[in-house]
């Protein structure tokens, strides 16, 4: 078996563990394992890709920590949520910088408009009302980096159109949607199965962010 597919596989088990076990079909302490491993196992996979593109492997890889880094802290639900919210942002940040190696910074700005909207409506009309207030602040800090990390990797396919870059464009729309299910499960009301979708968008995005580093 060739070892890209045997890291995909090893993510795809253990991602399938932690919802099992996250959604109460599996023991609790699975989550603490199985979490980690599986962004372990997709950085893993993603690590022998770009060697024609230092830069944007470095930066990407150092997306990958950071999302590592807020699995981890948001394994505690409660005290992790900010310290978690700050590994995506650095994450976020990373993979923008990743993508501006290969593309100009928001050229076209389209899409950082479309998703930019998008955003404020989820935000106002599901979100907003149940976000306390202290959460308020680094809430919209963070809409807005995400934002941009999705709206790059679209500016990117959209003016290059690369194979690469469709990955990266795709990737980003993924993560929105999840951290947008994410948000609303938090603090909308809830939404069935959050943490299949929640999770299974996110490592989706994050083999698709991979993949935009040429082999």
């Amino acid at each position: 078996m060739r070892r890209d597919v045997l890291w995909l596989l090893v993510a795809m088990a253990n991602a399938a563990v932690f919802i099992a076990a996250d959604s109460g079909g599996l023991p609790e302490p699975l989550r603490w394992v199985a979490k980690p491993a599986a962004t372990l196992a997709l950085i893993a996979w993603a690590w022998p890709r770009g060697a024609s593109q230092p830069a944007q492997r470095q930066w990407l890889r150092l997306g990958l920590f950071a999302s590592l880094a807020g699995d981890v802290a948001l394994l505690w639900p409660a005290q992790g949520f900010l310290p978690g919210l700050l590994g995506f942002l650095v994450a976020h940040l990373a993979f923008v910088r990743s993508m501006t190696t290969r593309s100009r910074l928001a050229h076209p700005g389209w899409p950082w408009a479309v998703y930019g909207a998008l955003a404020a409506l989820v935000l106002s009309a599901w979100i907003w009302p149940g976000l306390p207030a202290a959460l308020r602040a680094p809430v919209l800090v963070y809409v807005a980096v995400l934002v941009a990390m999705a709206g790059q990797g679209a500016s990117w396919w959209w003016a290059s159109r690369q194979r690469e870059a469709g990955w990266a464009a795709l990737g980003g729309a993924l993560f929105l949607a999840s951290d947008t299910l994410l948000a609303v499960d938090r603090f909308g009301g809830g939404v069935p199965a959050a943490s299949l979708f929640v999770h299974a968008l996110y490592w989706g995005s994050i083999a698709l962010i991979g993949r935009s580093l040429p082999r």
